[in-house]
Order: structure tokens, then C-alpha cells, then sequence
């Protein structure tokens, strides 16, 4: 049986219509409640499929809706296929050609792509270095290739695009004029990458700032420290910034034996237990020195342990140290002092009759 929307009441179409919108509105409401509740679940292709049968139910509600009122969907439809037909004919040679600008342009910036990760990824001395400007290349070609892209569709649509190139020149002279601090950040990221200041991957210290560059822009760099968070400083404000990267760390471990230790014993038997460790932690570049007596405390003299280590893990190495020292000196019989207070009892007179 089919209905005759021609022939439903006021009333009924009325009725038809609050039910539609209470059905979709619970729809749309159960379908955010799902995705929200299991967004770390829930898969992209279950989001898409939701997506689509809302999207359906919509469409079939809309059209259910506007027949009941009375208006002649079928025809509107029909008129509208063929107005669409008509544009598409005369617009499959534009039509052609924007697909192949875009997907030319695609398979560019992919090749481009690989080929950059490829280099950076090459063995070799410069690693960092050669991920840097990979990084920065990539930026640039995007920009670029969407720029190309632009003017090529434009192109093919019949826009003059000689206007257009001269209008973006006055354009950018404006936004240039207009925009000094961003032109100055592109300038100084311009020479941050090209004077080598420092490269993906280095630890940095920006205004009181440390931790590791993770990206380099021709406008802005992320460093990101110990505790994972990420601060952005435009290029022009980079001034001073303080490199780790570039040369070896070192290693400092101070401790504190008993005056009645010998000092000539002690850092004896460390000169011999000490290059054991060498073995033990890959990032030690030499053996541990003990460079000697660095001061004469209230209750211990103190000795001082330095060794060059792989920039930035000097932390760690000096935790190995002192866990290491300890054992030592305890195996040898070394006294560790640690703070202690004498106190002389004073005996009080004795009252007198």
C-alpha cells in the first residue's frame, strides 16, 4: 500500500513530522554518545559507516518531510539531475584538467617526500643535519606545489592568471610592509638552518628553556624538555641560545672520605676499579679520572671523579658513578664520613649550705 501524501491531514502531516525530528534527534544524540564513549576504541571506519547512515536517515527525512507539506520533490529532483548533467557536459574538459593539475601535483609532493625521508635516512656523518633540511625542503616544496596548483586550476577555468600572479606580488609587498616581526622570524629560521645552529634532535637551552629541538620551521621551532612539554619560540626571538649537541658532556661526581682515610690509597684503588665501568655503559668516552682533593670539608675530605661522556647523558653516568664509588670504597674498607656533632657534658657545682 502505498501513501498518498497528497491526501494526509494538517494534523497527521503534523504528527509525521515531530516524529521524524524526535527520531533523528535521538539518533544524533545516541550516535555522539557512542563515539564519545569509546573514542580510544572505536575504529575510523565504525565513525565513517555512523557518519553514513545519519547522513541517509537526514536525507530520507528531509524528503519524507517536504512531501508531506506538499511540495513536488520528484520534480525538483528531476530538474535539478538535469541542470547537473548539462553543467558537467560542458565542464568535462575543466573538469579533466583539475583532476590532472591535482593528482600531478600529488604524486610531486609524494615523490618529493620519499625522497627527502630517503635522505635523511641515508648512513653517514650528519644525520641530524641532513633531517633538518629534509624537513625544511618539505616545507618549502608544499607551499610551492600548492601555490603551482592554484594557479594551474585557475588557469584551466579560463582566469587570467597573469593578473592574479601581479596582484599577489602587491599583495605580498602589503603583507610584507604590514608584517616585519613575520618576515624577520622567516629571515632568522632562514639562517638558523643554513649556519647551523642547531639540527633536529639537538638539546638547546633558549631563554632559560632546555630540551630537544623536535622541528625546525622557516618561522618557528618546538623544543621539547625532560617532562614532555613543548614550548614554540619564533626564530627572531632565539637570542642566545646555548648548544649541547656539538661537543662531548662531562661527567662530574663529587664525594667525601674520613680524614684518617689514606688519600693516596683511595683514589689508588679507584684509578684500578674505575675502568671497569667503560665496558659496563656505552656512553662513557673515557675512563674515569680522579682528579684529586677538591676540598677540605668540616667532617670529610672531599675527592672529585670526572669522565667525558655522549652529550647529554652525563645524568645517568654520574648516578652509575656514585653507585659505583660507594661499592668501592666499601669493598676497601673506606670510611664514607657523614655529619656528626660532639657534645661535652658539663658537670653543674655543686650547691654550697
Amino acid at each position: 500500500m502505498i501513501l498518498d501524501f497528497a491526501l494526509v491531514s494538517t494534523t497527521v502531516a503534523s504528527a509525521i513530522t515531530i516524529a521524524i525530528v524526535l527520531v533523528l534527534t535521538i539518533a544524533i544524540i545516541g550516535q555522539r554518545t557512542i563515539i564519545e564513549n569509546r573514542k580510544e576504541t572505536i575504529s575510523h571506519r565504525t565513525v565513517l559507516f555512523m557518519y553514513m547512515v545519519l547522513f541517509v536517515m537526514l536525507a530520507l527525512a528531509t524528503i519524507t518531510i517536504l512531501m508531506l507539506w506538499g511540495y513536488d520533490v520528484t520534480d525538483y529532483v528531476e530538474r535539478l539531475v538535469t541542470d547537473l548533467v548539462s553543467i558537467l557536459e560542458g565542464s568535462v574538459p575543466r573538469l579533466v584538467g583539475t583532476l590532472v593539475a591535482i593528482f600531478i601535483t600529488m604524486v610531486i609532493y609524494k615523490v618529493v617526500k620519499i625522497s627527502l625521508f630517503k635522505l635523511s635516512k641515508l648512513p653517514g656523518q650528519n644525520e641530524r643535519r641532513k633531517k633538518t633540511i629534509a624537513k625544511i625542503t618539505l616545507s618549502i616544496a608544499k607551499y610551492v606545489l600548492v601555490i603551482v596548483a592554484l594557479l594551474a586550476v585557475l588557469g584551466v577555468w579560463g582566469v587570467n592568471v597573469a593578473p592574479a600572479l601581479a596582484g599577489l606580488g602587491i599583495l605580498g609587498l602589503v603583507i610584507g610592509l604590514g608584517a616585519q616581526k613575520f618576515i624577520n622570524d622567516l629571515i632568522s629560521g632562514f639562517f638558523i638552518v643554513f649556519e647551523h645552529h642547531f639540527d633536529v634532535g639537538d638539546w638547546v637551552e633558549i631563554g632559560g628553556f632546555m630540551g630537544e629541538v623536535i622541528d625546525i620551521g622557516l618561522k618557528t621551532t618546538k623544543v621539547k624538555n625532560f617532562r614532555g612539554e613543548i614550548k614554540i619560540f619564533n626564530n627572531g626571538s632565539i637570542d642566545p641560545v646555548s648548544n649541547f649537541s656539538r661537543t662531548e658532556s662531562l661527567a662530574i661526581v663529587d664525594f667525601g672520605i674520613a680524614y684518617k682515610e689514606d688519600i693516596a690509597k683511595t683514589i689508588d684503588v679507584l684509578t684500578q676499579e674505575l675502568p671497569a665501568l667503560v665496558g659496563e655503559n656505552e656512553n662513557l668516552r673515557e675512563v674515569p679520572r680522579v682528579l684529586g682533593v677538591t676540598d677540605l670539608a668540616s667532617s670529610s675530605v672531599n675527592l672529585r671523579v670526572a669522565a667525558k661522556v655522549a652529550s647529554m647523558t652525563q645524568w645517568g653516568v654520574e648516578r652509575l658513578l656514585r653507585q659505583r664509588i660507594k661499592e668501592i670504597l666499601v669493598k676497601h674498607n673506606i670510611e664514607i664520613p657523614f655529619p656528626q656533632v660532639v657534645v661535652h657534658g658539663v658537670t653543674p657545682p655543686k650547691n654550697t649550705p
